[in-house]
């Protein structure tokens, strides 16, 4: 068995990795690569395997950078079924046709100018009926349900609260009669998240794959008060400049949280003059992901939500609009007052929000407030790290407006966050690699995991690797960890042999550490060691007697 890192490695985006085992292939996620990273060595439209060989994907959410390839692998040949949560499958059937038009309005836009210029023309990275060919692939599952995908495959997602229907997967690879279990963390979230429920752990895995996204730093704030508070004195401070207040915004995920806080402080009163300001949505694909989030509660929703949804829509409220057609959007910068523009895309590469940022940026009483992860190379980074000034539409515009970052919003897990969520599999992983981070996060958290004893891989874009099962030369094989039967709702515990072969590792292990310890009583340290081992042995023969 092995794996190769297709994407996200030592990159933030473009997720994708391939796993082969018996002849077969199984990936898990196909990511749109942003950014810096479409300048690797396979750009924005190519895979370094035959989209036809692979039998199956795992899709672990619907962010674009985890699923905004599968169309183009469709294209190139594959055929297989698309394993994901349910509530993913019904957010893909939004955010992949809306990635198609982008595409097509590109290709279209570029064929102009090559067509003036007698160049070839280009194709769309992929087409609307590429989408509608990969829709009909994707499986919906529930959370926690156990899915055989093959007689050497059993699947199994866990809510990993970073977004609607996000998960972490767990996957049995049974190879030559020895199955061993992989861990894919997909993007974790964070405890106390509004709307969906807190990450879960996974209990066991040989191999974990995990996100690196905030490997370097924890944020501000972990509560939601605390959160709630953050968001509160900024929207003051705005609304008292009397200028716009522009939020570049994930259409998924990040536009739903803001509509829910917005509207929990002016039910409160947390934020005074709020009501009286209109609030605008300003993103087709944002409008039509609140309607997925209204519609698919049960099972996604923490406690709070659900209560609130019991009173009506968590996301509606007086004074928001949502508008859906480019003339409606062209009206919003026109039309006289203070207003909130909330538009995608969230890192400002595209989407409406470019236009709105063209006609607010260089104003002196507007904000502009990124909740939210910037990759480098995009333009929110830019904005971010203090640009002076940004090109937008052939035009420079000079940056007077505010600028303001709440990290604490972001969906993904600080370190320490991050560290938790490994230790949490026991015993420790044989391996465990880091994906989907800048290199100074990889590092840094590859470094606070090796601190506690973990073996530690930071990989490359396209290294392969063989997966074994850690064993040091002459040491005898572990029993191996049985994968769960189908449609069982949880993992049973470990065998009992497991546990005892881990418990004679540890003995081991402090064995090995006790004779290169210097102190002067580790003789007598070892002699009572070794008499209580003789005891449990002599113990252990009389049970079998």
């Amino acid at each position: 068995m092995k794996i190769k890192f297709c994407g996200a490695a030592k990159m933030v985006t473009g997720s994708c990795h391939l796993i082969e085992y018996a002849n077969k292939k199984l990936l898990v996620d196909c990511g749109m690569r942003q950014g810096q990273d479409t300048k690797t060595e396979l750009g924005e439209d190519s895979f370094p395997f035959d989209a036809a060989s692979v039998d199956a994907v795992l899709l672990t959410h619907a962010h674009i950078d985890h699923s905004g390839l599968l169309p183009l692998l469709v294209k190139k040949g594959f055929s297989g079924d698309i394993i994901t949560t349910e509530a993913t499958s019904q957010l893909c059937t939004i955010m992949l046709p809306d990635s198609a038009n982008i595409q097509e309005y590109d290709a279209q836009l570029e064929n102009k100018k090559r067509q003036r210029a007698g160049k070839k023309l280009i194709e769309p990275l992929y087409t609307m009926q590429d989408v509608n060919n990969t829709l009909k692939l994707i499986k919906g599952v529930k959370y926690d349900e156990t899915v055989k995908l093959s007689d050497e495959v059993t699947v199994r997602f866990k809510d990993a609260g970073h977004l609607l229907g996000s998960a972490s997967v767990e996957i049995w690879i049974t190879e030559e009669g020895v199955t061993k279990t992989l861990a894919f963390s997909g993007d974790i979230g964070r405890a106390e998240r509004p709307i969906i429920c807190d990450p879960k752990f996974i209990e066991q895995a040989d191999y974990v794959i995990m996100e690196s996204t905030y490997g370097d730093r924890n944020h501000e704030a972990g509560t939601n008060d605390e959160k709630e508070a953050q968001l509160a004195s900024v929207l003051r401070s705005a609304i008292a400049r009397g200028g716009n207040i522009v939020i570049p915004s994930f259409a998924i995920g990040r536009t739903q949280e803001l509509l829910y806080y917005i509207k929990r402080f002016i039910a409160n009163n947390t934020v005074k003059g709020l009501e009286k300001i209109p609030v605008y949505v300003d993103s087709p694909l944002g409008i039509e992901a609140t309607r997925v989030y209204e519609r698919s509660a049960d099972g996604y929703y923490d406690e709070e939500a659900m209560e609130l949804r019991r009173e009506g829509s968590p996301f509606d409220f007086e004074t928001v609009n949502f508008t859906r057609t480019a003339d409606e959007s062209k009206l919003i910068n026109v039309t006289p007052g203070q207003k909130i523009i909330i538009a995608s895309s969230g890192m400002c590469d595209a989407g409406r929000i470019r236009h709105h940022l063209k006609h607010n940026l260089y104003q002196k009483n507007a904000t502009v407030i990124f909740a939210g992860y910037q990759a480098v190379g995009t333009l929110g980074r830019l904005l971010v790290d203090g640009a002076e000034k940004v090109k937008l539409f052939g035009e420079e515009i000079r940056v007077n407006a505010v600028i303001e970052h709440l990290s604490v919003f972001s969906g993904h897990a600080g370190r320490n966050e991050l560290v938790d969520w490994v230790s949490a599999i026991t015993p420790k992983p044989d391996r465990v690699f880091l994906v989907h981070g800048e290199e100074e996060a990889l590092d840094m958290l590859a470094e606070a995991i090796r601190s506690l004893g973990y073996n530690v891989t930071v990989p490359n874009l396209l290294d392969e690797v063989v997966l074994t099962d850690g064993r040091k030369d002459g040491e005898p094989e572990a029993p191996s960890v049985q994968a769960p039967a189908a449609d069982v709702e949880s993992v049973e515990e470990l065998t009992h042999e497991y546990k005892l072969v881990e418990q004679m590792e540890r003995i081991l292990k402090l064995a090995e550490e006790m004779s290169f310890k210097k102190s002067p009583d580790v003789s007598l340290k070892l002699d009572i060691m070794e008499n209580d081992l003789a005891a449990f042995a002599d113990k252990w023969e009389k049970m079998f007697e």
